[in-house]
């Protein structure tokens, strides 16, 4: 598509093209978190382990393109965007793949096994998680679009209406969090001490891969509203 907007035009897609490239890494990386729990749940810990590798490799990725970014950013008056939003949509999208680094990093050193009647919640809650971080990348696709219809239009519209659903997705996994955390509750009787702080910490943290995608969303919402 012909760019119309001279200042799009002056500026290339420099800073978003790398900005696209990281997010699109980062979904390789969580695209690896459902099966690293259906390893879990069939007691698989070699699977657990392999899943363990693909999501630290991917995470080392984003970290160099995050990085690589960083350095060669404009700070010209000519950006589209102010430089500021850019990193601030970076390290949400760069806090993304550090939660699923976090959480594949726990469940191999600890050794984690699901408690019982928990496996089918905790794979909803998961990849419905992984669906807001689908959303978001989505949502980060449409970078050059924008740019090309200066933050206006059909286009501003179109990202509008995907912020906004993903923005339910998130809230659908607040309810499936909480609900999964009053089922881990229910079995404190059962359950040691520790193992259930363990996996309160991992039910946060799968939520937290939601959270971060939102916020993902969000800087874009504010994007348009400048």
């Amino acid at each position: 598509m012909k760019t119309t907007n001279p200042l799009a035009a002056l500026m290339g897609h420099s800073p978003f093209k790398p900005l696209q490239e990281h997010m699109r890494v980062v979904s390789e990386c969580v695209a690896e978190v459902p099966g690293l729990f259906e390893a879990l749940i069939a007691d698989n810990q070699d699977s657990v382990a392999e899943h363990k590798e693909r999501i630290f490799a991917k995470e080392h990725e984003a970290d160099e393109i995050k990085n690589n970014l960083r350095v060669h950013l404009p700070k010209s008056l000519f950006m589209p965007v102010d430089r500021r939003d850019l990193l601030e949509v970076l390290g949400m999208q760069d806090s993304i793949a550090d939660t699923a680094q976090d959480i594949a990093g726990l469940l191999v050193e600890r050794k984690m096994s699901v408690p019982e009647d928990m496996a089918e919640p905790l794979l909803a809650l998961v990849n419905r998680c992984v669906d807001t971080c689908k959303c978001s990348a989505s949502i980060i696709e449409e970078l050059d679009e924008l740019v090309e219809m200066g933050f206006r239009g059909y286009e501003a519209e179109k990202v509008q209406e995907m912020v906004e659903e993903l923005n339910l997705i998130e809230d659908e996994t607040d309810e499936m969090g909480m609900a999964l955390t009053r089922t881990l509750f229910s079995k404190e009787d059962d359950m040691s001490a520790v193992s259930v702080m363990f996996w309160y910490q991992m039910v946060q943290w799968i939520g937290d891969l939601a959270d971060y995608a939102e916020k993902v969303g969000d800087r874009m919402r504010l994007l348009l509203a400048r």
